[in-house]
């Protein structure tokens, strides 16, 4: 019989070199789709446990923490709207993966060969270097992407600001894989891939020697989302950086990094940060004459316009001066701590949420993923220090009450209902009260 203590060792072992790449072929061969591991499920304590890490390391060597909880709290709700849709069904990376792979497979490599493996590491990240890069250069592909780039912190938060629609767009850039290679072992690198870019967002290591000629390191990504005019469209990279040195989009760091979007948006509403270059792509479709050009906004890089080139004037992009100050938000340090606990608790229910898929109703589904958005939408609202917010929020301390009520939601430990209900009812007598106070003297007075 095993021992316990180093099954449980082994597997807290496993999980942090997940997130390194640092597991061998013989670890994660799996024959069918079914058995492969929902590695970023499982990740979850490792990102908390790093991303605890950085603050105590940066705390020490810098005296202050990495970044604002405002905005970290804005890149961790668009890690939890990002996954939503996987609460219904598979993703379009994998389904259409698999339709390719049945359907049009030209031949089938070994699913438990090393090489098989070491061929799919390559292939999955020269797909997601091309992804990447289109992602940039691509206006309606830009649309999905650019909410990762919206922060103007850059640390391991900075890492779960992801994008709800990027996956409708990566999924092409995997398909030609599909005709050799068996869905199982490309799931294992989608996942591996995509944990690897965790880590890499940090300021507190500064350079890795000889790895930064082959590895997409922090230093590499730090020049990727840097609003700088020599970092833009720069090191695509997802694990190896060699990619970016072969098609010349290589750039070393040098001057210091102004992090974000060249024109920031200065809003931590998630909804706002998910589609706000939709809704600036569609208005600028409709004052663009000419139905050449028209198609041009939609699929030439987000920087053009008539009369310039595809990916637009690099001289056009603000130039950096080291002044800029990084959007805050003006809510109370209580406020700040209001949101984070109640984007704690939300956690909580969306966590179990995942962990309940397979039982769960679809009504109680959908009331749960419901409510999960309305609390992002309110604490968004809250650290924007919206008009509406203490009537938002009044409102879904009230649905909390009436689904908790119903048994739509549930606590982990049970002992603590009755608390749990008194401190919303008490939400829901000061945000009422906020709300009538604000419409008979004016918003946040």
């Amino acid at each position: 019989m095993r021992n316990p203590g180093v099954d449980q060792l082994g597997s807290v072992s496993q999980g942090f070199r997940v997130m390194f790449y640092m597991l061998q072929p013989n670890e994660t061969s799996f024959q069918s789709l079914e058995e492969v591991p929902d590695y970023v499920k499982q990740a979850t304590p490792f990102f908390i446990s790093l991303i605890l890490l950085e603050l105590v390391v940066s705390w020490i060597r810098r005296g202050k923490p990495p970044g604002r909880l405002d905005d970290a709290l804005t890149s961790m709700s668009a890690g939890v709207l990002s996954r939503l849709p996987g609460l219904f069904f598979r993703s379009i990376e994998v389904t259409s993966y698999v339709y390719v792979w049945e359907n049009y497979r030209l031949c089938s490599l070994p699913w438990d060969s090393p090489w098989t493996w070491y061929l799919t590491f390559v292939g999955v990240d020269f797909g997601y270097y091309w992804f990447h890069r289109m992602a940039h250069e691509v206006n309606i592909m830009w649309a999905g992407h650019q909410a990762h780039h919206s922060s103007e912190d850059y640390n391991l938060s900075t890492a779960l600001r992801q994008s709800v629609l990027q996956i409708y767009t990566s999924w092409i850039f995997y398909c030609p894989l599909a005709l050799f290679i068996p869905p199982s072992v490309y799931a294992v690198h989608l996942q591996f891939n995509l944990l690897y870019q965790f880590w890499i967002h940090t300021e507190v290591i500064d350079n890795l020697g000889p790895l930064e000629l082959i590895l997409n390191t922090p230093s590499h990504h730090r020049v990727h989302h840097g609003r700088n005019r020599y970092c833009i469209d720069k090191n695509f990279a997802g694990t190896l950086i060699i990619w970016d040195r072969m098609f010349g989009t290589f750039e070393a760091e040098n001057e210091k990094v102004a992090y974000g979007l060249t024109h920031p948006i200065n809003t931590f509403e998630p909804f706002k940060v998910q589609f706000h270059h939709l809704l600036y792509m569609w208005t600028t479709f409709w004052n663009t004459p000419g139905f050449f050009n028209k198609f041009s906004v939609i699929f030439k890089g987000p920087g053009w316009s008539p009369g310039k080139p595809r990916l637009g004037l690099n001289e056009e992009i603000p130039q950096v001066t080291g002044k800029e100050v990084p959007f805050r938000s003006s809510a109370s340090q209580l406020l700040k701590l209001y949101t984070v606990l109640q984007f704690a608790l939300m956690l909580a229910f969306y966590e179990d949420t995942f962990a309940d898929t397979m039982v769960l109703s679809q009504l109680t589904l959908l009331l749960r993923v419901g409510f999960i958005m309305l609390t992002l939408t309110s604490i968004g609202f809250l650290l924007d220090q919206r008009p509406k917010a203490a009537s938002v929020e009044m409102l879904r301390c009230l649905v909390f009450l009436m689904l908790y009520r119903l048994g739509h939601l549930k606590l982990m430990v049970p002992s603590l209902s009755f608390t749990l209900e008194i401190f919303f009812s008490v939400c829901v007598a000061f945000w009422g009260g906020r709300s009538i106070k604000q419409l008979v003297s004016g918003p946040w007075k």
